[in-house]
């Protein structure tokens, strides 16, 4: 299994802010804002872009007809899996003059919420749930569903979003098809992609460059989204291989993480499914991560886009960035001039940009002596002998 879930104490008070220098990716489209502000509190630089935008079907034909079959023959069970896919459900039909029809329907069939959003969701509109998982997954409920058996048992599947290959949901109602139930599959909104693309593919291209500390998704539809939009510019081998490698990816629960996990890309996730769980558990994790390296007698923290040297913040040109992260990929050993190069934008044959490109960087850091000239061949940080490599001097 590649997804761990993880413990998400409190941060230290006296660590006011554990996540400076930190870049964190939000590919949120609702309640982005109050997210990237618990982020900003700790510390950390955001970058934002919403993959998803959410379409209300409030005159959806295929709605109202699944509609109005509950309504005349009621489902043996119902499940409800979002807060706002079953008030938004509630509200179509309202619009319609149905509620009091579909309500009572409801009240004849077996109610069970996925998580706490849908069961309040649900008593808001007067009826009560049966179960609802401890886990908010999809999956317990599923497995408790197969459990009772569901052979002739007719069951209404409350779905968000649009079908795609990454979609959960559909997943969810094939594999009750094929224990023997009968699902009837409820649309109360659709999602599509973002119109804003040119942030979107600003994102992916981030991931690819191990621009960003973390990438966080709050939905699946988020993460469906991302993937499909990789995958029409090319790029979703690199996408996918940034975040089984060098970009964490943090989740707010486990359907988020559906998506993900279908490619093999390692993703955590909090006990409670919350935005504010998901921000502690950001701040425990990524100083875990950090690439922290003993530089001529500095520590320093190399992050997506920043540096720390002995805790203080530097301010670093994206080339020197760039020229620095490469000398961290062997610490300690030589690195020639033709590879530094090869990393740099510009001319990749002027090997006096190399030397402009490190002196630079000598003076941004602080010590001009954490990067060693070695005379021939190239350039090396200076680091403590438990970094040293077999190149070490």
């Amino acid at each position: 299994m590649s997804t761990r879930r993880e413990g998400t104490g409190a941060p230290d008070d006296t660590d006011a802010l554990p996540l400076a220098g930190f870049t964190i990716g939000i590919t949120a489209a609702r309640r982005a804002e109050e997210f990237a502000a618990l982020l900003a509190r700790r510390g950390a630089e955001v970058m934002a872009a919403p993959t998803i935008r959410i379409l209300p079907l409030v005159d959806d034909t295929e709605l109202e007809q699944v509609t109005e079959a509950i309504i005349a023959d009621p489902p043996d069970l119902m499940v409800a899996t979002t807060g706002i896919g079953f008030r938004g459900w509630v509200e179509a039909v309202d619009g319609w003059g149905r509620a009091e029809a579909l309500l009572g329907a409801l009240g004849k069939s077996r109610l069970i919420a996925r998580g706490p959003k849908a069961k309040g969701a649900i008593r808001a509109a007067g009826l009560r749930e049966e179960w609802s998982p401890e886990s908010e997954s999809s999956s317990e409920v599923l497995d408790r569903l197969l459990e009772e058996g569901v052979e002739g048992v007719r069951i209404a599947v409350q779905l968000h979003g649009a079908t795609t290959e990454w979609e959960p949901l559909p997943d969810f109602c094939a594999v009750l098809r094929a224990a023997g139930a009968d699902v009837l599959p409820v649309p109360v909104y659709r999602w599509n992609m973002h119109p804003d693309v040119d942030r979107i593919d600003k994102m992916i291209a981030a991931v690819i460059r191990a621009d960003l500390d973390a990438i966080t998704f709050t939905s699946a539809p988020a993460a469906a989204s991302i993937l499909t939009r990789a995958k029409e510019l090319g790029k979703l081998s690199q996408f996918v291989h940034a975040m089984r490698t060098s970009v964490p990816v943090m989740c707010v629960g486990s359907v988020t993480a559906g998506p993900l996990e279908a490619l093999q890309i390692p993703t955590i996730y909090p006990k409670r499914y919350r935005l504010g769980a998901l921000a502690r558990l950001i701040t425990d994790e990524l100083p875990r991560r950090s690439h922290d390296l003993r530089i001529h007698g500095h520590d320093t923290a190399i992050r997506g886009q920043a540096v720390l040297v002995d805790g203080e913040l530097r301010d670093l040109s994206a080339t020197s960035l760039i020229l620095l992260k490469s000398l961290a990929a062997t610490p300690g050993r030589v690195v020639s001039r033709q590879d530094l190069l090869t990393g740099l934008p510009g001319d990749s044959s002027d090997t006096h940009a190399v030397e402009v490109a490190v002196a630079r960087l000598r003076n941004a850091l602080g010590d001009p002596k954490m990067i060693q000239t070695v005379v021939k061949r190239g350039y090396r940080l200076a680091v403590d002998l438990e970094y040293e490599g077999e190149d070490g001097e």
